[in-house]
């Protein structure tokens, strides 16, 4: 692909994955309550921020009622709040909260984008469905030329990065770093309601994962 522009109209036209293109083409016409009112992206999702940063972000996949409604990953859900209130903290984003697509934020040296590009059911994705879906990953990754660090949420995510960079995966866990020859990598738990309601993942280790990744992008 010769720019993020063509790349990400082709992400939004893709229906590749029967059962995800029904999906999130469904949960945009049989919306929430909460969300009734609202009009649904309900396409599949392109990543988004600086594309000369040095820091990618790697999710699992957007959202349904979050990501699929707003039209940008990591947006107008509780993960987005986490997401951007950390950024924010540690300088990557313009402002603490990610509420709509036309809110302000901005990113900052860094990229955010995910494994699968569509809503999945039950937030689990089949591996036909990711294995589909990865050649995206890898049109971004030419396109982002200045990427050095990868943090990615959660282990699907990492074992996406770990393809995508022709790296053995290791044991997958929290704030743990791996350094290779072409890219360091670190590991977080996902910032979604399971783990952050649970207290799997508080604050101040969220917040140490970020600032990590902020050391390495600027060493």
């Amino acid at each position: 692909m010769k720019s993020i522009e063509s790349l990400n109209k082709k992400i939004a036209s893709c229906k590749k994955c029967p059962r995800l293109s029904v999906y999130i083409r469904d949960v945009a016409k049989n919306k929430v309550r909460r969300f009734k009112d609202e009009k649904y992206y309900g396409k599949p999702l392109s990543g988004f921020g600086d594309v000369n940063g040095k820091l990618l972000i790697v999710g699992l996949a957007p959202a349904a009622h979050g990501g699929n409604r707003t039209g940008r990953m990591f947006t107008g859900d509780s993960s987005g709040d986490w997401v951007a209130k950390v950024m924010h903290k540690h300088g990557f984003a313009s402002i603490p909260t990610s509420q709509n697509i036309d809110d302000g934020l901005i990113l900052k040296n860094a990229y955010i984008t995910a494994a699968v590009r569509c809503a999945p059911p039950q937030n689990k994705p089949t591996r036909e469905e990711m294995d589909t879906c990865f050649s995206f990953l890898e049109q971004e990754r030419k396109i982002l030329k200045n990427i050095t660090t990868v943090l990615c949420l959660g282990k699907i995510a990492y074992d996406a990065t770990c393809k995508l960079y022709k790296v053995k995966p290791d044991k997958f866990g929290h704030n743990k770093l791996f350094k290779y020859d072409t890219i360091k990598i670190i590991t977080s738990y996902h910032p979604s309601k399971q783990n952050t309601q649970t207290g799997r993942l508080t604050w101040v280790q969220w917040s140490a994962v970020l600032a990590r990744a902020k050391k390495l992008v600027i060493s």
